[in-house]
């Protein structure tokens, strides 16, 4: 396979953490203020950064074809392997019915209002799920020049957004700080800097060159370290923490970003912005995760690629979240809204660290490229990654000695 571009390597890994989740990330991480929130998005950043290098390392040792499940496998066992399987289906099963049932309420809603034609939300989610699928379908260099023309139009969108909405910030709204609160975020920007499935796609589709990988990887995790960021002073300057739409108000109820932004501006291209940055976003991510976990079926069931994917393995990723969209969404979404935090940061945290540690210091196994710090880089790693997991359960559970929202 000829090697694939490294900047299309940054924006597929860019592509699949920027999805429409990035609209609600000022809101769930702006109860402690700009400052604050600063701190913790280059933490999870740097957090991610080198997890995902650590993956990298991982797959050194091995052939290209390799993927999640059986670098898992090799290095932790059968336990590992089951883990693994439990928690990288629920995941990913769970953000592509997220996808699936945003596209088919994004079609609805624009028909409704340009056309004043009423469309079922299935039927955007199917014809959505039809044509990506189909893309999906002929390969990772396909989607690669597929997700470049998206990002194009995401980003001159964003760019849009940013260059109307300056105006109205406000500097002394950057300044209100709460740090009590910023724990909160760390469960959520670390999903939202979830590239780590892409990683042994990416290995191959660029040939193999770990270098090249590293260099999308950390590049990749920076493109979207500066769009949040942008995102994050664009919010917090323009929306006030309490009254009406404001970032209290919009945390109780679940409100995004965009919709407080339109509730305090009160103007038109808000709303049709934000939903083409939607749009965008929905079908990178798509696009990313979809090749991911096809490959990720590959891999567990022992199937081998050869240029096109396997069609039964696409159907295999997409027609079970596909239903689930049409017969039940709320159950998954609601499983995915009170766990997700913490199987991600157990795949992307937890376990490159331990795959890591088992390969390199009982295994003895080498390859072209070692992580920088050693031991104590990993102990480090692994207390960051345990300590968001218990603090995500602790949320789930309500412990009495979180801070009061």
């Amino acid at each position: 396979m000829a090697k694939g571009s490294v900047f299309g390597g940054i924006l597929l890994l860019a592509g699949s953490c920027i999805g429409a989740g990035m609209l609600g990330l000022p809101i769930a991480t702006g109860l402690s203020g700009f400052y604050p929130s600063l701190i913790a998005f280059f933490s999870i950043w740097a957090f991610m950064t080198l997890t995902g290098l650590l993956l990298v390392e991982s797959n050194s040792w091995y052939a290209r074809k390799v993927n999640y499940i059986t670098m898992v496998e090799r290095t932790l066992g059968r336990p590992g392997k089951v883990a693994c399987w439990v928690l990288y289906l629920f995941l990913f099963y769970s953000i592509l019915l997220a996808y699936i049932a945003g596209i088919g309420s994004l079609c609805s809603t624009f028909f409704l209002e340009y056309f004043h034609m009423d469309f079922p939300d299935w039927g955007g989610s199917l014809f959505f799920v039809l044509l990506f699928g189909w893309v999906v379908y002929l390969g990772t260099r396909p989607v690669d020049l597929w997700n470049r023309v998206l990002m194009v139009g995401k980003i001159a969108t964003f760019v849009a957004l940013v260059f109307l909405g300056a105006r109205y910030i406000q500097p002394k709204l950057l300044t209100r700080s709460a740090p009590d609160y910023v724990l909160f975020s760390l469960p959520i920007l670390v999903i939202s800097f979830g590239f780590h499935n892409m990683i042994p796609s990416l290995v191959d589709y660029l040939g193999g060159s770990i270098k090249r990988v590293r260099f999308a990887v950390i590049f990749g995790g920076l493109f979207a370290l500066v769009i949040y960021l942008i995102w994050q002073i664009l919010i917090l300057g323009i929306v006030p923490f309490q009254g009406k739409s404001g970032i209290l108000e919009s945390y109780k109820e679940g409100a995004e970003a965009s919709q407080a932004m339109l509730g305090v501006l009160g103007a038109s291209w808000v709303s049709y912005l934000t939903a083409t940055i939607a749009f965008f976003a929905i079908l990178t991510s798509f696009l990313a995760q979809a090749l991911s976990l096809s490959h990720f079926w590959a891999d567990g069931l022992k199937v081998k690629l050869k240029g096109k994917e396997e069609g039964w393995l696409v159907v295999l990723t997409l027609l079970p979240p596909l239903l689930i969209a049409f017969l039940f969404p709320d159950v998954f979404l609601k499983a995915l809204n009170f766990a997700g935090g913490i199987c991600a940061v157990t795949l992307f945290g937890i376990l490159p660290v331990l795959m890591v540690w088992k390969g390199r210091y009982k295994k003895q196994i080498t390859g072209t490229y070692q992580v920088f710090g050693g031991k104590a880089l990993l102990v480090l790693l692994f207390f960051v990654a345990s300590f968001i997991a218990v603090f995500q359960l602790s949320v789930m559970l309500k412990a009495p000695f979180l801070p009061k929202i």
